[in-house]
């Protein structure tokens, strides 16, 4: 009997252990290497196609997921980068070994993340690149791609001037007109959006961001010369099927977003994303009698399509329209009084204000297509179209502009004999016509002495001149180009790419050599690094529209060329183990020379502002270091270092760049509890002193000091997830450090020194902000 009820239990025991196996499925996820080793590959989304059951691989690349009960299940391997694959799993499968091939069709850089960090650094990308994901995004108030920085050291951000609210930001010490900034590599942020652009791209349509350092690749142009923003948007058919965000701060500032996708068929997905933006509320907290920030209502819509047929054919279409109304200026101004068909005296109390109305269309159509015969190689073609439309005036200035941009590139991937050895070779067009017109006023005042010596002088109002500019022009410039990559079995890998356009504007061929060197010392340790050339064709007003917020005359000295640089740069990176736990270490060095520059020079006299070529020698060192580490389990803390020394030669003089700051640190902790359910973070920065254009020759009581202070800022945010939604209370500026005297003679808006462009830190006090985000798969 003993015996029998031995044989029985283990009978049932074998059943129950092989019901329980059959009842789940487990799989190894990898990359095949050039010398066909295979690559595990970690965070790789694994779901169940139609459904929100899913899971991530571990560092080993393996995953383990319950079964459905339907015959015919569907498992889809989704990661960023590579190409979706999709597998039927039957009854009796049990264990899948899956190889994930590189997505040809996003010809990007190809992220590897070793573990699930929000950021992360490529370890075989010959490319330094940083990964920015959702997790990130979603760290502070990235209510659009301008706010999404500010938990990052490579990037700064900051106000261009004190009227407008509009962000700039540096990359490698310089501005981010240097850097290609670009959606899923269609090159975006440019042109007439230069001064507002970075406010066009909401945070919650942006699915990551890639930020590479240097010089880029040749596939997508000669115009990146200090590094490239790349923006993924979210895909429709890897999207929530409902997304709703919902913010609002302290100040005033209302938003909304909402995404919905629909999958319609086994290859075709769409996405719509709604976003509007609202602040009408102004506030005055330095009393200076202007808007901390100006009023603001934008309406922002998104469409896309997109067709995979794996194996065959990609397509990907979309749609973008932008509607935005801005105004600002002092507190009792008041749009509808404004007018500048008559100038005379009564204008010496006209109030100041300033207003942009822009309309925006966006068009993209992304095709890829494999060839059948030949598994390793395919074909591109992108075609982009934009047309920007912006009106506004400062004052009494207006400023009117229209571009029309068209952007078309042709590639062919393969590989040459074996894996070793790939190719991509191209064409390019690409159509630039602008229309642009300044009409700047300029009055002309008497000078009264105040008998309060204690007081400010009186004006009073003499004369006046017009003076109108036009900035014209359209573009045409056809490319070629060919890339090669070598890699020798993952220890050596190089890209050397070379292109050649001509450029009708300037009548002259554009040659751009590029080179990317990466060499793999062990599995921990990465050397790289990067020389190249770069061009761009400054659009003067849209990247200078700090200048419009002030009474300076604009003066063109020279026939302006186009600007030429060279990047030279080297980039460390070591992931080694502290505290029992994974560390990653940084180190990054990149030098920039400019050939030619176009020199925007408020040096020489304050009232105004001279452009001219470069004559001398101009140039961007830039160091940094970032080390991340996890002290205990879900805490996470990254401490980034970085110095600038950019010079430019000024009116003769080899001089600091203006409103560079010498030196920045960062340092941000995060801690998750289990599963997420809370989260904290905190972010701290260090800004060093920055140099103030030379105000010598104002008058003593207008005078500034020669540098900025150093100053800390402080922002941080906390989350809690419940099942479909989470809610976030964070708040910014948490220092409250401001600059206090943002606007030169700001008692006196027509007078010739007026200026609101002098900014140099944080103009606006601490402030709160909460929201709620609604997430259905």
């Amino acid at each position: 009997m003993q015996i029998r009820n031995k044989i029985l239990v283990l009978v049932l025991m074998m059943t129950m252990s092989m019901y329980g196996y059959s009842q789940s499925i487990s799989g190894f996820v990898y990359e095949q290497s050039p010398s066909g080793k295979k690559l595990p590959l970690t965070g790789v989304n694994v779901y169940w196609l139609g459904t929100s059951k899913g899971t991530f691989t571990d560092e080993k690349g393996s995953f383990q997921l319950s079964k459905m009960t339907s015959k015919n299940s569907q498992l889809v391997i989704s990661f960023l980068g590579y190409k979706k694959e999709l597998l039927k799993i039957g009854r009796n499968d049990t264990h899948v070994e899956v190889e994930l091939h590189t997505d040809n069709q996003q010809l990007g850089t190809v992220e590897i993340k070793e573990r699930k960090d929000n950021t992360s650094i490529s370890k075989i990308n010959p490319i330094a690149t940083q990964l920015i994901n959702t997790g990130e995004l979603q760290r502070a108030a990235c209510c659009n791609l301008a706010e999404s920085f500010e938990t990052n050291a490579s990037v700064d951000v900051s106000y261009g001037d004190a009227i407008t609210g509009a962000k700039q930001i540096q990359l490698l010490g310089l501005s981010g007109i240097y850097s290609q900034i670009m959606t899923e590599n269609i090159p975006l942020i440019r042109g007439m959006a230069s001064t507002y652009g970075l406010n066009y791209i909401p945070g919650p349509w942006m699915e990551s961001i890639q930020i590479s350092k240097g010089t880029a690749s040749v596939v997508n142009g000669y115009e990146s010369v200090t590094g490239q923003i790349n923006v993924e948007y979210k895909k429709p058919e890897n999207s929530e099927k409902l997304y709703v965000n919902l913010f609002g701060n302290s100040n005033g500032r209302m938003e909304a977003n909402i995404n919905s996708a629909v999958k319609l068929n086994d290859k075709l997905t769409t996405i719509v994303m709604l976003h509007g933006d609202d602040f009408r509320q102004p506030f005055d907290r330095n009393h200076d009698g202007f808007m901390d920030l100006p009023k603001l209502t934008t309406y922002n819509f998104f469409n896309r399509w997109d067709y995979i047929n794996p194996g065959k054919w990609v397509s990907r279409f979309g749609i973008k329209y932008l509607d935005e109304d801005r105004n600002g200026g002092q507190m009792d101004f008041r749009k509808k009084d404004f007018t500048n068909d008559t100038i005379g005296i009564s204008d010496n109390t006209k109030k100041y204000g300033f207003g942009v109305k822009t309309k925006r269309l966006e068009v993209f159509w992304k095709n890829g297509f494999f060839l059948k015969n030949h598994p390793d190689a395919s074909i591109g073609i992108i075609l982009s179209g934009i047309n920007h439309e912006q009106k506004s005036f400062y004052g009494l200035n207006p400023y009117n502009s229209h571009e029309r941009s068209f952007y078309a590139n042709f590639l062919f991937q393969t590989n040459i004999k074996n894996k070793h050895h790939k190719i991509v070779t191209g064409l390019s067009y690409l159509l630039d016509d602008y229309r642009e017109s300044f009409l700047q006023t300029q009055l002309q005042y008497l000078y009264q002495l105040n008998q309060d010596t204690s007081a400010h002088s009186l004006f009073t109002l003499a004369d006046y001149r017009k003076i109108n500019y036009n900035m014209n022009r359209t573009e045409i410039v056809p490319g070629a180009f060919v890339e090669y990559t070598f890699n020798y079995h993952d220890k050596f890998t190089m890209i050397a790419g070379l292109r050649s356009d001509y450029n009708s504007l300037y009548e002259k061929l554009l040659i751009t050599p590029r080179l990317h060197l990466r060499y793999k010392f062990n599995e921990s340790v990465s050397l790289r690094g990067s020389v190249g050339k770069g061009y761009r064709t400054a659009n003067v007003f849209a990247e200078n529209g700090s200048i419009f917020v002030s009474q300076r005359e604009l003066v063109f000295v020279d026939k302006l060329k186009q600007e030429e640089a060279w990047n030279y740069g080297l980039n460390f990176t070591w992931d080694f183990k502290l505290f029992g736990n994974k560390a990653d270490l940084s180190l990054d060095a990149y030098r920039t020379d400019f050939i030619n520059q176009v020199v925007a020079d408020m040096d020489s006299l304050p009232t105004k502002v001279f452009f001219y070529n470069l004559d001398g020698k101009s140039y961007a060192n830039s160091l940094q270091a970032q080390l991340t580490m996890e002290p205990v389990k879900r805490l996470t803390l990254t401490m980034a270092f970085r110095l600038n020394d950019v010079k430019t030669t000024i009116d003769g003089k080899l001089r600091e760049k203006p409103f560079v700051n010498k030196y920045k640190g960062l340092i941000t902790v995060s801690y998750a509890t289990r599963f997420e359910k809370w989260r904290f973070d905190l972010t701290g920065q260090f800004n060093g002193s920055t140099r103030i254009p030379d105000t010598q020759k104002m008058p003593v009581k207008l005078q500034r000091a020669e540098n900025s202070p150093a100053y800390f800022n402080l922002l941080g945010q906390i989350n809690r997830r419940f099942k479909f939604f989470e809610v976030y209370l964070g708040g910014e500026n948490l220092t409250n450090f401001t600059q206090n005297d943002p606007i030169t003679e700001y008692q006196y808006p027509y007078h010739s020194h007026f200026d609101a462009s002098m900014v140099w830190g944080p103009i606006v006090e601490w402030s709160l902000y909460a929201g709620v985000r609604i997430s259905i798969k």
